[in-house]
């Protein structure tokens, strides 16, 4: 057996050159209490040799999120920036190839075996999502959906607005580089985004239509519609949790004539509607899924009625949006460039007549959620186990960086049934479908 050595921080900064192109743009201590690279970058701990195995079975981000998940790696400050960081040093060193980077970590790695990282593989973290069965069947997606969302609503309250939106927001004041302020909180900025959603499918003509809220989550635009147009609301979910959070707000706001939630597959829809919205639940239906999913819009809608589809966008690798995503939050999720999707939409016999790229106001809403589990990280801990705290900060760490960067879209589309002659829609776009207050 090999002497483990004095200096495991610059036995794994040599090791890693190839892989990072040079030395390491990140503080690195490790177990041992050594250290070594760039003094002024983020400040990364390896607290065990878990750390190292974790990223020689999974080498890239799998491993590393596992690695971070179970606290055998921890990062000093706030993770998004070592992200950027991370993100920032790829761009500098032109280490564009990843995939040839990562087939040199293992052999990178191996090379400092005298750490004692060698060894079996490690027990995936409990946090880590075990799916099963065939992709996107009814079950499969009621575990999944299980997993991220039947949980203590107290714990989404804390991060979410107090209309209980898990959807990107629509910023009409302020800095959109920034978050939400005391003058312009988050809860603002969603009723703006729940309001344009309610005007963009025209809720606003008459009182008392008839709405399907494909993918209800907490119930915010449900209750929204009900509430400020007078909409007769059905929702539909899977999750057992959201059911119960929005029977009971149902009941303590009087609105049981005119919001009905039921617990039941999306495939199951019945009836016809004045109006469909979904809010950002078609990337769970998945490629093959997606068709089945965009007939019942288009068969749960009346002739005249519009269907609106909020709907996050990814190019390229990875269209679940990565290996820490797929394993931690939502293993079946599939994303796509925005054309592609119109076209489904096209194919299942709907006219698209409007697409409204918000990318930007997703990096505000993500960093108003940031702000929040911050705020509340003491009471968050009492609530929920230490890894779920640690998936979280990687989640908006992560989905920050991607709409920051481009690496991902969210986009509105407004459609209607195929039909000959007007759309009926008006000519011109109102400014309401600008700002959902005037």
């Amino acid at each position: 057996m090999s002497a483990r050595p004095a200096d495991v921080a610059g036995t794994l900064a040599e090791a890693l050159r190839p892989v990072v192109g040079g030395d390491l743009p990140v503080r690195l201590t490790a177990w041992d209490g050594s250290t070594a690279g760039a003094a002024d970058g983020p400040h990364v701990r390896l607290n065990s040799p878990d750390a190292l195995r974790r990223l020689l079975w999974h080498p890239g981000e799998l491993g590393a999120a596992q690695a971070y998940v179970a606290g055998d790696l921890e990062v000093d400050g706030n993770v998004a920036d070592a992200l950027r960081h991370a993100w920032g040093t790829v761009a500098d060193r032109d280490l564009k190839d990843r995939g040839t980077l990562l087939a040199r970590l293992p052999r990178a790695l191996r090379a400092a075996f005298t750490t004692g990282a060698v060894g079996a593989p490690l027990t995936a973290p409990k946090t880590q999502i075990a799916v099963r069965g065939r992709l996107h069947s009814r079950t499969r997606d009621r575990d999944v959906i299980h997993h991220h969302y039947d949980v203590d609503s107290r714990f989404y309250e804390m991060i979410l607005d107090q209309h209980m939106a898990y959807s990107c927001a629509y910023v009409t004041e302020g800095d959109i580089d920034g978050a939400e302020t005391d003058a312009y909180p988050l809860e603002a900025a969603q009723a703006d985004k729940l309001d344009l959603v309610c005007r963009k499918i025209g809720l606003d003509q008459r009182p008392g239509m008839t709405m399907l809220d494909v993918g209800c989550g907490w119930g915010s635009l449900s209750l929204h519609a009900a509430e400020r147009y007078g909409a007769k609301v059905t929702g539909v979910t899977i999750a057992e949790e959201q059911k119960a959070f929005i029977d009971k707000r149902i009941h303590d706001r009087g609105l049981q004539d005119r919001v009905t939630i039921e617990l039941r597959d999306y495939r199951d829809v019945q009836g016809r509607y004045d109006a469909v919205a979904s809010l950002e639940m078609g990337e769970h239906a998945g490629d093959k899924g997606y068709p089945t999913y965009a007939k019942v819009l288009h068969d749960a809608a009346h002739d005249d009625a519009r269907i609106l589809v909020q709907q996050m966008s990814r190019r390229g690798r990875h269209p679940g949006g990565g290996p820490f995503i797929e394993a931690f939050i939502a293993p079946d999720m599939t994303m796509r460039p925005v054309g592609d999707t119109i076209e489904l939409l096209e194919a299942a016999g709907l006219e698209v007549r409007d697409v409204h790229a918000m990318r930007e106001h997703y990096a505000w809403t993500v960093r108003s959620w940031q702000r929040r589990f911050d705020q509340n990280r003491s009471q968050i801990e009492q609530l929920v186990d230490p890894e779920v705290i640690r998936v979280w900060e990687l989640y908006l760490a992560g989905g920050l960086l991607a709409f920051e960067q481009g690496r991902m879209g969210v986009d509105q589309i407004l459609a209607v049934r195929r039909r000959t002659g007007p759309s009926r829609l008006p000519a011109v776009r109102p400014a309401s479908w600008s700002d959902p207050r005037a």
